[in-house]
Formats: C-alpha cells, sequence, structure tokens
C-alpha cells in the first residue's frame, strides 16, 4: 500500500504543449527542439533530473485553439540529438496519464504544474454485490472485437507486421491507447480517448472510432470502384472504338475505297445535331445498334437510312413569321383577284399569331397555333396557286403533297421499318423536303383520296389534321413524336359530299365559288396573259389583248367557274399570232381586239341563250325551262324539257330520263302531284294528265344529276305544257317544291348566281329562305341580276311564264 501510495503522490512537472497533437500512453514520439517552448520544457526537465534520479521527465499537454487539455501525460525524454532532417529533437515517450492541477514555479522558463496520476486500471468486481467493474468475459469479448477490427483495418493498409504486435497486447489500457497511432483520428477524438480515464470505456470508444471508420472506409472503397469501374469502361469502350476504326480502314484500303466514302461516324452527327431529347435517346439507341452490327448485316443499311432521315429532319428549325399584316393582305391581293374570304381568314390568322407571339402565347399546353382549311371549289379557282400565295405572304416555306388516287393508308404515316425499301410518310417527307417545322404545307385533292385492303388514307389523315393532337404526330417509320401543331395545312377540294365527315369536321371550311366575269377580266389582264406572253416568246410591247376580247373569251368562248380554260384559250389565240408572224402573214406589234377572234381561234362555243334568234332558243316551244345547279366544275345552267304523250299512242304514267338520281326522281314526282291536286286552282288543263304519259328530261344524258333544287324547275316545266306558255328567255329558277306547293332552300346559291350571270340570264328565281345567301354574292353580280325570292309555286308560275296572247289547235293556250 505503501508503494501504490507512493505512485500517485502529486507531482511537479514542466508543461510541453502540443498544438493539436495528442500523444497517448505507451506512445514515442520526435519532438522538434525548435520550437521554443518544446526546447524550454526539455531542458526544465534536464535541469531537475540532475538532482533526482532517474531520465528527464515532461507533461505532455495538448493544446487546442489555444487551450490546454485537462489531463495530460507524463513523458520521459528518452534522447537528445538531431532529427532525420538535421534539426535537433527530442525522442519522448508517454508513460501514464496525469491529472493537471494548479500552477507552480521551477527552475527554467517553462510552464510548471502541479499534477497526479490517473489510476487506468481495470476494476475488479466486487463479489458481495456482483456491482464494480464488468465482467470478466465482457472484457475478453470486447479486446476480441478490437483486435479484429483493428487487424480488418491494418491488413487493407498491408501493415502486416504491426498486427502481430497489435495481437500481442492483452492490457485492456495500453490496448485502448494503442490507437493513439490511428491516422484517421482527430485531435478531438484523441482528446477524449485521453480524457477518459477507465480503460474499459476508452477501450469501447476506440472500438468504436474504428468501426465508424471502417464503414465509411467500405462506402468510399465502394465510390471509388464505381468510379473507377465507369472510367475502365470508358477506356476500354474508347479503346475498342480506336481498335475498330483501324480494322475499317484497313478493310478500305483492302478494298480501294477512299478514306471519306463511307461517314460511319453517326454518334458524333448525333451528339452535334440539334435535336429533342426523346429523338435523340431514339438515335443514339440506333448508334449502339448500329456499332455492335456486322458491316455485312442488312440491318446496319436500314438503321443508316432511318439516322439519315431522323438528322435531316429540321427538329428545332423553324421560319420566322412576317407579322406585316397589311403587307401579306397586299401580297395576296397581287397574286389573287377576288377570293376575299380565304384572303380574311389567312389576314386573321396572322393577326392572331402576332398578338400570341406579343403576350408569350406562342406555346400553349405544347401545342403551337397552327392552322388547318380547307378550301372548297370548281376546278381551276386558283386553290393550289392559292397555297403558295398564302406562303409568301407568311414569310414561309411551301410544300405540296399530292393527294389524288392515294390508296394506301401508309403514304400518309409512312411504312414500318421491317419492310424493305421502306420509307417515312408523304407528311414527314414535307417537312423535311421544307427545311423547317412550320412550312404551309398544300394537300392538293384530299377528295379524291381512295381506301383499298392497305387501308385509309383519309382515316390516317384525322391526326394529321387534328389542332388538338398533331403535335404528337408519329409516323410508322420515324417512330418518335413529330410536332406538326406549327403547320399552315391547306386542304383543297372540288366536292365537299367526297371529303369524309370526320375528316371534314376537323378542317375550317372555306368555300371559293368561282368568279365573276369581271375577275376574270383582272386575273387574265394581270395573270394569265403576261405569262402566256413569256411562254410564246412574246413581248408584251408585241402583242396586245384589249379588254374587249378578254371580256368574249371569257363570256362565249369559255364557261368556266374558274380560269383553267381561259388560259388555254389565251395561250391558243398567242400561238396563232407567233406562227402568223413567222410566216409572214402578220406583222407585230398587233392589238387583239373582238372582232379579231373569230378569224384567229374560230367561232365562239357558248354563244347566251339572250343573244340566240329566237326561235332557236331552247325556251322558243312549251314545256322547257331553265334551271340551275352546282357541279363538281361549279355552278351550271340546267334545261328541263317536258312532253305529253298521244292518248292513242303512248301509256299514261310518268317517264324520266338523264341519269337522274333518286332525289331528283321524287322531285318529279312531287311536281306532277301537285299539279294534278292544285291544276285547277292554277287555270291548267289537267285532265291531260289523267290518259297521257309525261316524260320529262334533262339534256347532257350521259351526265349524273341528283338533288331537290330542281323541283320548281320541274314544276314550271309541265305548267309551261299544259298552259301553252313559254317560259321566258331571261329567267333562270332553283328551289326544292313540297306537295302544298311550297318552296324549300336549297344550296350553292352564290354558284348558281354566278352561273346564271355567265350564262346571260338576267332575271332568277330563288326561295325566300335563301334570301340571306344573298350577302355571299358579289355585288357586281346583284346589280346585273334581277333576283326575286320567292315562298310559293303560284309565284314562281306567274314570275316565269310569259303570259297568253291566243289560242291555237286543240284548245290549249299559245304564247306569244
Amino acid at each position: 500500500m505503501a508503494a501504490e501510495s507512493e505512485a500517485f503522490t502529486p507531482l511537479t512537472l514542466p508543461v510541453l504543449p502540443l498544438d493539436d497533437e495528442v500523444v497517448l500512453p505507451g506512445m514515442v514520439v520526435p519532438l522538434d527542439l525548435s520550437d521554443a517552448e518544446v526546447r524550454a520544457a526539455v531542458e526544465a526537465a534536464q535541469a531537475a533530473a540532475r538532482s533526482e534520479p532517474g531520465k528527464p521527465r515532461v507533461l505532455l499537454v495538448p493544446r487546442v485553439d489555444g487551450t490546454y487539455a485537462r489531463t495530460g501525460v507524463l513523458g520521459t525524454v528518452e534522447q537528445v540529438g538531431r532529427l532525420a532532417d538535421g534539426d535537433p529533437g527530442a525522442l519522448i515517450r508517454g508513460r501514464h496519464r496525469v491529472s493537471i492541477g494548479a500552477g507552480t514555479t521551477g527552475p527554467g522558463a517553462a510552464l510548471w504544474v502541479e499534477g497526479t496520476r490517473v489510476d487506468d486500471t481495470v476494476p475488479e468486481p466486487s463479489p458481495a454485490s456482483g456491482r464494480g467493474g464488468p465482467k470478466p468475459g465482457q472484457v475478453a469479448e470486447l479486446v476480441k472485437e478490437y483486435k479484429a477490427l483493428a487487424t480488418a483495418w491494418l491488413r487493407k493498409r498491408g501493415a502486416w507486421q504491426v498486427v502481430d504486435r497489435v495481437q500481442a497486447i492483452d492490457d485492456v489500457s495500453a490496448l485502448a491507447d494503442n490507437s493513439g497511432y490511428s491516422p484517421f483520428l482527430t485531435t478531438e477524438q484523441k482528446v477524449e480517448l485521453l480524457e477518459t480515464a477507465d480503460p474499459v470505456a476508452r477501450l469501447r470508444l476506440a472500438a468504436q472510432q474504428l468501426r465508424d471508420h471502417l464503414a465509411e472506409q467500405d462506402v468510399a472503397e465502394t465510390i471509388a470502384k464505381d468510379v473507377q469501374e465507369g472510367v475502365d469502361k470508358q477506356q476500354r469502350e474508347f479503346l475498342l472504338r480506336r481498335q475498330l476504326e483501324a480494322v475499317r480502314k484497313e478493310l478500305r484500303e483492302l478494298n480501294g475505297e477512299q478514306e471519306g466514302e463511307e461517314s460511319d461516324d453517326y454518334r458524333a452527327r448525333v451528339e452535334a445535331a440539334d435535336l429533342p431529347e426523346k429523338v435523340r435517346e431514339a438515335a443514339l439507341k440506333e448508334v449502339d445498334k448500329l456499332e455492335r452490327s456486322s458491316d455485312q448485316s442488312p440491318e446496319g443499311s436500314w438503321i443508316r437510312t432511318w439516322l439519315d432521315t431522323v438528322l435531316e429532319l429540321p427538329w428545332n428549325v423553324r421560319t420566322e413569321d412576317a407579322y406585316d399584316i397589311q403587307g401579306a393582305r397586299a401580297v395576296l391581293d397581287d397574286e389573287h383577284a377576288g377570293l376575299e374570304d380565304v384572303k380574311e381568314r389567312i389576314t386573321e390568322y396572322l393577326a392572331v399569331r402576332k398578338r400570341r407571339g406579343d403576350r408569350g402565347l406562342g406555346v400553349v399546353g405544347g401545342r403551337r397555333g397552327g392552322a388547318v382549311l380547307a378550301l372548297v371549289g370548281p376546278p381551276g379557282v386558283g386553290k393550289t396557286s392559292l397555297g403558295e400565295s398564302v406562303a409568301h405572304a407568311m414569310g414561309r416555306k411551301f410544300v405540296r403533297v399530292a393527294l389524288g388516287g392515294v390508296r394506301d393508308e401508309a403514304e400518309i404515316r409512312g411504312h414500318r421499318r421491317t419492310y424493305v425499301g421502306a420509307l417515312p410518310g408523304r407528311i414527314a417527307r414535307a417537312v423535311k423536303e421544307a427545311g423547317s417545322m412550320n412550312p404551309v404545307v398544300l394537300l392538293d385533292e384530299i377528295d379524291k383520296v381512295g381506301s383499298d385492303f392497305r387501308g385509309d388514307p383519309a382515316a390516317a389523315l384525322l391526326e394529321v389534321l387534328d389542332p388538338a393532337q398533331n403535335h404528337t404526330f408519329r409516323d410508322h417509320y420515324l417512330e418518335v413524336e413529330l410536332d406538326l401543331s406549327d403547320v399552315v395545312f391547306l386542304a383543297t377540294a372540288n366536292v365537299l359530299e367526297a371529303i369524309p365527315e370526320a375528316l371534314l369536321d376537323r378542317m375550317e371550311l372555306v368555300r371559293l365559288d368561282g368568279y365573276t366575269e369581271d375577275e376574270k377580266i383582272v386575273i387574265a389582264r394581270d395573270h394569265l396573259l403576261p405569262r402566256q406572253l413569256e411562254r410564246a416568246g412574246l413581248g408584251e410591247d408585241e402583242v396586245t389583248v384589249d379588254e374587249g376580247a378578254l371580256r368574249k373569251l371569257a363570256g362565249e368562248y369559255t364557261r368556266e367557274a374558274g380560269v383553267r380554260t381561259l388560259e388555254r384559250s389565251i395561250a391558243r389565240l398567242l400561238r396563232k399570232v407567233a406562227a402568223q408572224h413567222e410566216l409572214g402573214e402578220r406583222k407585230l406589234p398587233f392589238t387583239v381586239t373582238d372582232g379579231d377572234l373569230r378569224a384567229l381561234i374560230g367561232r365562239p362555243h357558248h354563244v347566251p341563250e339572250s343573244a340566240q334568234d329566237p326561235a332557236e332558243r331552247r325556251t322558243s316551244v312549251p314545256g322547257v325551262a331553265t334551271g340551275l345547279a352546282v357541279t363538281g366544275a361549279g355552278g351550271d345552267v340546267l334545261y328541263v324539257e317536258a312532253s305529253l304523250a298521244d292518248p292513242e299512242t303512248g301509256a299514261a304514267g310518268l317517264t324520266l330520263t338523264g341519269q337522274l338520281g333518286d332525289v331528283m326522281k321524287e322531285s318529279a314526282q312531287i311536281a306532277l302531284s301537285f299539279l294534278r291536286s292544285r291544276g285547277a286552282e292554277l287555270e291548267l288543263p289537267v285532265a291531260d294528265l289523267k290518259d297521257r304519259g309525261v316524260h320529262i328530261h334533262f339534256p347532257a344524258g350521259a351526265v349524273p344529276k341528283d338533288g331537290p333544287s330542281a323541283g320548281i324547275t320541274m314544276t314550271t316545266a309541265l305548267a309551261s305544257l299544259l298552259s301553252g306558255r313559254l317560259v321566258r328567255t331571261d329567267v333562270a329558277m332553283t328551289g326544292e317544291v313540297s306537295l302544298t306547293g311550297r318552296v324549300l332552300p336549297i344550296g350553292g346559291v352564290k354558284q348558281k348566281l354566278l352561273a346564271a350571270h355567265r350564262a346571260g340570264v338576267t332575271t332568277v328565281i330563288i326561295p325566300k329562305r335563301n334570301e340571306a345567301d344573298l350577302d355571299d354574292v358579289p355585288a357586281e353580280v346583284l346589280d346585273k341580276l334581277d333576283v326575286h325570292a320567292v315562298t310559293d309555286v303560284r309565284q314562281v308560275l306567274e314570275l316565269a311564264l310569259a303570259p297568253v296572247t291566243s289560242g291555237v289547235g286543240s284548245g290549249v293556250p299559245v304564247a306569244a
């Protein structure tokens, strides 16, 4: 007990401060004596050791941020000499912990303190109470765990000689203090170990610190392994690609090919291209397949063709719209006369686009502000050329897609890539040809699209022409989304009824009903004549066609809604003049007048009824009436002829000829029934209708005809036949008739009035309920027509039949 009490007597030692460093008992450390504080402490210890037995002693105290720890380590100066770098140094061994007390005085310049040795032995458990220190089995298990952790860490560092040394330590306190050599511990963690007096608690703390470090090291090794694997993969891929390039180069040289004949660097092209993200991903997948496939594989050529197509599409290229609204309207007016409806619609579209752009609403819900218009009208009115004018006015690219005769659904959506010779559809090819994502695409002759066992192309157009879904259009060949929401689609058609109802519902309908005679003259003067002069090799100063000749060409040599035949007539006229000049029969310059037309291109083909001799007119006999109809070529004049068979030779009943449809046949039955029931009121000899057969004929018998609008025309023709009164030559009519004699509304009023105007008719009868349609008729046409809106057949007969002057033959009145 005396020795033990002596061991723990107070000590007076010089302080050797350690900045951001901790020495634990059992550690041997070299210290640099160049530091003034270190040198002062060692010299003070050496001076004290001269009067005391043993080696010089110092108190090693950690100093963190200028603050001394509460516990230090008594160290003995083992040796003083030179360090490896030549500086003076001292080798100090840590002996045991010392609890630091108050400061005191001593020899030298060092700081002296009083201290007491800390008892760091493992407490023995009390036999009586079972309390006190930990059980021996627990301590042994803790020692075993720490040694296992330390061995695992040392083996990872390759320090095999240190493993045996750690395994040989049996003292709990020494084993815990041995962790002071661990380089991964921070100064704070080492101070915590130093200040923990209980050896078991200190070993448990050291084990936990080592366990945490191993866990962190495992995570760091996993991350480093993943990074290294990624780097190795990239390096391996780079090496393999260089090898592949070298092999291909050798093969090209072996086959005598040039270096740049085959561009296989599709990956670089895809990465350099400005593609949408999903398109880029799909393209890179195909590039991966291409790199894995051999040069002899047919799949390689398919992938190259697909990649070329994708890279050629203008995914992010858009032309800037010309937002000069007045300038765009001026362009449309300069290039096309008339057609006000479609010009107004394009002007409205540009105005709305401009305002949306000003307010940052260019893209709403992934959709842009495209348009889908259906231009329906007869041939030759300028539907196709209007598409080019629209593109010119908007400052966009123009592409024409001819749909006439298309019967394969793959023509619209493209072929699957599994087929030999597969191609993208016409829509995707049109965008590729335009070179921008917002062109004007003209879908020409959409009413001529057919269908067969290969599918219905009109059904494939439903998505293309639907503004609500065409921003995600998928071509079967491309198999990536193609945004068509910024495209202006203009679909042209001659016959509205031939367009499927679902497709028509997705388009905004704009009707082009044909030109008036004045508009035709303007078109011929400003557009057709200059173009044909150039084609005939004539200058504008050599041949001049005056307005009278153009008017006669439009009125008597042609009768059409458009201007195609008029242009052909002008071309024929100019060719004739050019030929006569080359033959020496005519000198230039030459002005063509209306009197020269007959000598140059022959007689007129369409002389108005009003201009013919009264005896030669079709309505010069009773039973003939003039009606108005709408065909695929626009409005036209339709004559109705009626006759009564001899009661002795002809059978009673109604005979209809002229390729009539069911609706038109029913209209004839209704007209006949009305006259039989109401003929007495109209003072008609209806008794003849009982025993004599009635024959109604529509000339141009080879042309199919149908519709209800000839009802009042047939009624007028029958009334004229029964009464013997002629139908006025200058009168044409249209309207459906009911059994009670009501005149019901019909369609195509504008086209029919234009046809009446072209035919020289001056009086037109239409249903009262169609009076609102007169707003669409050009003012110059209405000025030359006397339009009567009627509600009853009696009004029609009163206007159309000429007055009775005398009677002839069988008592049937005859008109003058």
